[in-house]
């Protein structure tokens, strides 16, 4: 399958731009990765280059290389090295060089650690925050296992959105994502963000892996159950012939439906659908910011979406 023909909607542009630029100098002059670029990311030029408005990154934490092989990710996996003690530190200045007011980092898996680096992720998010308070900070994190004291790290450094993606329908996760990962696995972890956090709830679903209509609305339902407020889909690319291929190329219409399912109908805070939107696409221009600037309380927020669902 992977060599059918991508449609028309599927085409982008070629990285390019001033902000492009200024913001690739800086990411090398700190010795920072993104997974923009990590994960070759359709989107990398558009973000980057702000053509819609402030430019966009994704800071990946802990390294280019992950523990975990999961069939749809283009990060190198294995040969792990030692954590980066400055990096906290190092990705906060590179915040403030660029000008981001809306932050989004994510990582590698890292099984090796005790941890699974949750620690050194939250450090980061504590030292965002430093600088500037008023930063918001998305945390799109691994699952750590599962261990409830390794996401409270996390919870407690104060991100504005705890992300964490399911990635795909139950009946699916294998071979989309690595046997470690798992479908309950991931709903526990944003069932105890959700319960335990004073921040925003968000995942992201791709479709073309094979997942039929029926499994994507229950799991969108999984997902309401527990308290998720924010969901994204995007079209599943292929990054390399050794990788998951393509099952198929979703229309932009189908996109769009099941944007009103979850908005509409299941009552979800804000979805962002479309062949090219990833989970930290345009982060910044997305909901949360608004919410945030309204001075809506999630709670509050949560109660209208209810309220508003059919």
């Amino acid at each position: 399958m992977e060599s059918r023909r991508k449609p028309s909607w599927l085409k982008m542009e070629m990285p390019s731009g001033e902000r492009f630029t200024e913001i690739k100098r800086t990411l090398r002059d700190h010795d920072l990765h993104t997974v923009c670029e990590e994960a070759s990311c359709p989107n990398l030029g558009d973000c980057w280059s702000g053509r819609n408005g402030p430019g966009t990154a994704t800071f990946m934490l802990m390294g280019d290389r992950c523990s975990r092989g999961c069939n749809f990710c283009d990060v190198a996996t294995g040969g792990m090295d030692a954590l980066d003690e400055e990096e906290p530190s190092n990705v906060a200045d590179a915040v403030a060089e660029i000008g981001l007011d809306y932050v989004v980092l994510t990582s590698v898996d890292r099984d090796d650690l005790p941890d699974g680096g949750a620690s050194h992720f939250a450090e980061t998010i504590r030292e965002i925050k430093r600088r500037d308070p008023s930063i918001l900070v998305e945390a799109l994190v691994p699952d750590f296992q599962g261990d409830p004291d390794d996401v409270r790290k996390i919870i407690d450094a104060g991100p504005d959105v705890f992300a964490h993606n399911v990635e795909t329908v139950e009946r699916r996760q294998f071979p989309v994502r690595d046997r470690r990962a798992g479908y309950e696995q991931s709903l526990d972890v944003l069932a105890q963000a959700a319960a335990e956090g004073d921040c925003y709830t968000k995942t992201s679903i791709m479709l073309g892996v094979g997942e039929h209509d029926h499994e994507v609305y229950q799991t969108l339902s999984d997902l309401k159950a527990v308290d998720v407020d924010i969901v994204t889909f995007g079209q599943y690319l292929q990054p390399s012939r050794s990788h998951l291929d393509v099952e198929s190329y979703v229309h932009p219409q189908k996109f769009d439906t099941w944007r009103a399912v979850a908005e509409e109908e299941l009552g979800f805070l804000y979805c962002a659908s479309g062949p090219m939107v990833r989970s930290s696409f345009k982060a910044g221009e997305f909901f949360v910011d608004a919410l945030v600037k309204e001075g809506k309380s999630i709670e509050d927020a949560r109660a209208e979406a209810r309220a508003s669902a059919r």
